[in-house]
């Protein structure tokens, strides 16, 4: 008789350029926890349209191994507007991990990885400049068509993706409080070890030594200029007081 197919236990909903493959790596050397097919499944944002029974294939099943529990770290989560009503339909009890990084550093970040990859072509400034401009209309779109792609909403969102406190509240309103663990990026970064034995508690399983800690895909990038550092602190200040609020906690970015 073949075992029920079960969601996973816990998803990383982001934030892109946070941490997220560094922490799934970690996570995923624990014992009790298996690796999903890949790390960035993209279910409830890319790949809706596969169904449910697509979805649970991407998990190995307890009865198949000596771990407890699986899950999955898809970055765009976070930011996708039907992703928290798609998830809470499907997995309730779900837990969920944040990872926000200072929305600064978290944007010169995105950039210079695109760049990398051949997602960007114009400057930083240019690219900070046009987003309005690449997002007009989109936004609505998505809203408006569960169905609609947008590859701006996706990949031209440098300032967008960092306003955090636009992005949490629906999933405060759907899943209770102590089913989302939200990390600062940077204690991820600084002492991983801690941070990582936090998440495993969250997870209501045994701390680990784990073998290896290293940043992944940490590289570095031109000096930025103290002009363009000014602008985007200018920018997020406000959206990092909210988010301050929202979470009674403060970050410490400004």
């Amino acid at each position: 008789m073949n075992p029920i197919p079960k969601p996973p236990d816990f998803i990383i909903i982001g934030a892109q350029k946070g941490g997220t493959t560094s922490l799934y790596a970690y996570l995923t050397q624990h014992p009790q926890i298996a690796h999903a097919t890949q790390k960035e499944v993209h279910y409830f944002d890319l790949n809706f349209d596969k169904g449910a029974d697509w979805y649970y294939s991407q998990f190995p099943q307890p009865e198949n191994g000596p771990y407890k529990i699986t899950g999955e770290a898809s970055p765009y989560y976070i930011f996708h507007p039907h992703v928290p009503g798609r998830m809470h339909d499907l997995c309730p009890e779900v837990k969920i991990i944040v990872l926000l990084r200072n929305p600064v550093d978290r944007a010169i970040s995105h950039y210079y990885h695109y760049i990398r990859i051949e997602y960007e072509s114009l400057s930083l400034e240019e690219a900070i400049a046009s987003e309005p401009k690449r997002l007009k209309g989109e936004i609505e779109k998505l809203l408006a068509n569960p169905n609609y792609y947008s590859y701006e909403h996706q990949h031209h969102t440098y300032l967008k993706r960092g306003i955090y406190a636009d992005q949490l509240p629906l999933w405060m309103q759907l899943f209770p409080k102590e089913q989302i663990l939200i990390i600062k990026s940077e204690d991820l970064y600084t002492n991983p070890s801690e941070t990582v034995n936090t998440v495993l508690d969250f997870l209501d399983l045994p701390p680990q030594q784990l073998e290896t800690y290293g940043k992944h895909n940490s590289n570095e990038y031109p000096p930025i200029s103290e002009a363009v550092y000014e602008q985007l602190r200018a920018y997020f200040r406000s959206h990092n007081q909210r988010l301050a609020e929202l979470c009674d906690r403060d970050f410490g970015w400004d």
